[in-house]
């Protein structure tokens, strides 16, 4: 769904992670005409890291407010992402319908929680739109990146928000669903994302490395090269 043609800016809530696809979300969300709300979320991830690159992303597209919402880690527990549980390396990496690929970096209905926090942001600013980052092509294979979810969350939306009922219905786009990594990379270049301020590793070094080998580095590495267009990330491998 796009707006052009809009002549009053209205409101669009992005969920801001700090990596590469969010931040070509922003630059998608900004394209169609929306004022840029970003919001992100402290829930003790071990790459604490993708906070200070969501705050440069924020900046970076000039957003009207930046939230960040912390959220008890104990929640969010079984995920190698907020444990210390080893982050797999090198595996094959699946997509839509693979069977058995979810790994252990999985957190816990974190997509329903950070869109359900974003659904009443949305409302408290008189807003109908969100906007995330999810990929079903080029990802980790987590079930709550595919459309047939965003589908259900956004049907469970306007069946429960006052602004749903009244008719002022929510949409929750997600304009990279479809694309691969390559064509996210190409996408944010023609509308000028500067991808060197983002940060997509899942365990980073002490310094703030990106680890070159988890799936997330494996899948932004893989986009950048089919894309043709140079990774600005630092690599710990790099210097290994």
């Amino acid at each position: 769904m796009t707006h052009k043609g809009i002549d009053m800016k209205r409101n669009a809530i992005v969920l801001v992670s700090g990596g590469l696809d969010s931040a070509t979300c922003c630059a998608i969300a900004r394209q169609e005409g929306f004022e840029l709300f970003a919001l992100s979320f402290s829930y003790g991830q071990r790459h604490g890291v993708e906070l200070e690159a969501a705050q440069r992303v924020a900046r970076f597209f000039s957003v009207k407010d930046h939230l960040v919402v912390s959220i008890d880690a104990p929640v969010f527990g079984a995920s190698s992402l907020t444990s210390d549980t080893a982050v797999p390396k090198n595996r094959a990496i699946g997509g839509e319908g693979a069977e058995g690929s979810i790994p252990n970096t999985y957190v816990p209905a974190r997509n329903t929680i950070f869109l359900a926090y974003a659904l009443a942001y949305a409302e408290t600013i008189a807003s109908q739109d969100i906007f995330i980052g999810v990929n079903a092509l080029d990802y980790s294979g987590y079930p709550d990146c595919r459309p047939k979810y965003l589908t259900a969350f956004a049907a469970m939306a306007n069946l429960a928000t006052k602004a749903g009922v009244e008719g002022k219905r929510m949409t929750i786009h997600a304009p990279l669903v479809a694309l691969t990594k390559a064509q996210i990379v190409t996408k944010g270049t023609e509308l000028g994302v500067d991808y060197g301020i983002t940060h997509s590793c899942y365990d980073p070094s002490p310094e703030g490395l990106a680890c070159g080998s988890c799936d997330s580095c494996v899948l932004r590495r893989k986009g950048f090269a089919e894309a043709g267009v140079q990774d600005p990330t630092s690599y710990a491998l790099q210097n290994e």
